[in-house]
């Protein structure tokens, strides 16, 4: 037979990790709760991102991909030809966008006159807008005016490519991940630098 505890100390005791998981589950029921959470774990578990081994690398068979700024102003990727270029494509109510929006926010501050950042937003520009101000964010928001070429095409966010000045693909991550780690600005440093 077993033994009761004796208290509710002992009780607590050895229930402990079922109560946590359960205040944990009741907490991800929550809207107001749940995204900061999936964001906080999102961060915890995003590494630096790895190039592509070279004989899988693909160039882009065109640049042509129109594009509206968040305050109205168009461009196209083609603008960026010969420059080493970062595209992000992600959304206000993405957990894993949000988790790596600051890495990104600092790697622009350092690198935006080598490299040309593209953040697409597949979002309401209203939404998009209120984010950036309440996070002060200063990285350039565009959407999307015409299809992407067919090898940055994504149902998934966040998407993150990085092209070389050729338009090879050397980064393709799906997920959030650490941009401003040490390993990737060695990786752009080494980019910049051909």
């Amino acid at each position: 037979m077993k033994e009761k505890p004796k208290n509710t100390k002992d009780w607590l005791k050895k229930h402990w990790s079922n109560l946590l998981f359960a205040v944990f589950l009741i907490l991800m029921l929550i809207p107001k709760t749940r995204t900061p959470i999936q964001v906080a774990v999102n961060r915890i578990f995003s590494f630096s991102p790895s190039v592509i081994t070279e004989d899988k690398q693909e160039q882009l068979n065109t640049l042509d991909w129109q594009f509206v700024q968040l305050h109205g102003n168009e461009t196209n990727l083609i603008e960026s030809k010969g420059r080493p270029i970062l595209i992000n494509v992600w959304a206000t109510w993405c957990p894993p966008c949000i988790a790596e929006m600051p890495s990104l926010q600092n790697l622009y501050n350092d690198y935006k006159d080598q490299v040309d950042f593209y953040f697409v937003a597949n979002d309401n520009p209203d939404a998009v807008e209120r984010f950036m101000n309440k996070h002060k964010y200063s990285f350039p928001v565009y959407f999307g005016a015409s299809n992407p070429p067919n090898q940055l095409e994504s149902s998934s966010l966040p998407t993150t490519f990085l092209m070389d000045q050729n338009a090879f693909i050397l980064v393709d991550k799906v997920g959030a991940a650490n941009w401003n780690s040490d390993s990737f600005r060695k990786q752009l440093d080494e980019l910049i630098a051909q």
